[in-house]
């Protein structure tokens, strides 16, 4: 039996993940403070991750799973304390690419400050950095925007919510700008992957091959709740962000090395049905966000139209 260290637990990935582990029959260990429900199943070690102290030492671990490094220091914090371990695999994030950078993203691309991403993106490329100085076989996986069960983000459950309540959907412009996503168990079988092959790349981009518009993708969320999108175009200028799930930026992944190594990922249109059968299921798991509330304060003005924008 696998001993698996999963940082988190209690969040959106490293809950499904140490979910995913122990449904495969590995041993999953988490590392928080014990201030949430811990998932069934795990054991818990309970510290803060910056302060630590010794609480890791009597373990070894096949594997360390770290979701929750946002920087260079929680990286290094982390490997001083652990004990010992076969691999480490940090999730990282696609806000480490710059902005102004050439894309599709390839892992050749140099990392850089993104004017979206602000010092996340840049952080998070300094844990890259440090781990690969303490652990040079290390694995450190880039995705996009990570979707599915235990989604506490307010994106797919913000247009379930629009759908369910027979809303009108206040669209960003023509919606044609693009989304990729990547279904949060594909990240877990894409590190059992990894490890298992053990490739000589260890960065890699992860993500679906196709990525969707806005309008695709709000469209296949209400149909996915039994309902027919009427859009509002919205052209005002007035920050996306306030009455949309995503930035008004585009951006595209090159995830060719992850298809050499797992060609098929979840269907987006299945995977979105996973997340709204758990989140009808958990209604108070996601941090929601006043989207609605602005839109009904705001925009009522804007252009209407019959199912499609105009």
């Amino acid at each position: 039996m696998k001993n698996i260290l999963i940082t988190g637990g209690t969040g959106f990935v490293s809950r499904y993940a140490a979910n995913y582990y122990v449904k495969k029959g590995y041993r999953v260990y988490t590392l928080n403070r014990n201030t949430k429900v811990q998932p069934e199943g795990t054991t818990l070690i309970q510290a803060d991750r910056h302060v630590p102290g010794d609480v890791l030492r009597q373990y070894h671990f096949d594997l360390v799973l770290d979701v929750t490094a946002y920087n260079a220091s929680d990286v290094d914090i982390l490997f001083d304390a652990l004990g010992s371990f076969e691999d480490y695999v940090l999730i990282s994030s696609s806000a480490v690419y710059p902005d102004s950078a050439p894309q599709p993203f390839t892992e050749d691309t140099p990392t850089g400050e993104n004017k979206f991403w602000g010092n996340y993106g840049i952080d998070k490329s300094e844990a890259e950095k440090a781990l690969l100085s303490r652990v040079p076989k290390a694995y450190i996986l880039r995705p996009p925007y990570l979707y599915g069960p235990m989604n506490n983000l307010y994106r797919e459950a913000f247009v379930f919510d629009c759908a369910l309540s027979d809303r009108k959907f206040y669209l960003p412009g023509d919606g044609q700008m693009k989304l990729q996503f990547f279904h949060v168990e594909d990240l877990c079988r894409f590190t059992d992957i990894v490890l298992e092959e053990k490739p000589d790349r260890h960065i890699f981009n992860v993500g679906d091959k196709e990525a969707v518009s806005v309008l695709e993708w709000v469209t296949m969320c209400y149909q996915i709740a039994g309902r027919k999108p009427e859009f509002v175009r919205v052209t005002e200028a007035v920050e996306q962000r306030e009455y949309f799930s995503f930035y008004d930026y585009e951006y595209y992944l090159d995830v060719r090395e992850q298809e050499r190594l797992m060609p098929v990922t979840k269907p987006l249109r299945e995977g979105l049905a996973e997340s709204l059968e758990w989140y009808l299921a958990h209604p108070d798991g996601v941090r929601k966000k006043p989207l609605m509330q602005f839109i009904d304060a705001n925009l009522k003005s804007a252009a209407l139209s019959n199912g499609k924008p105009r």
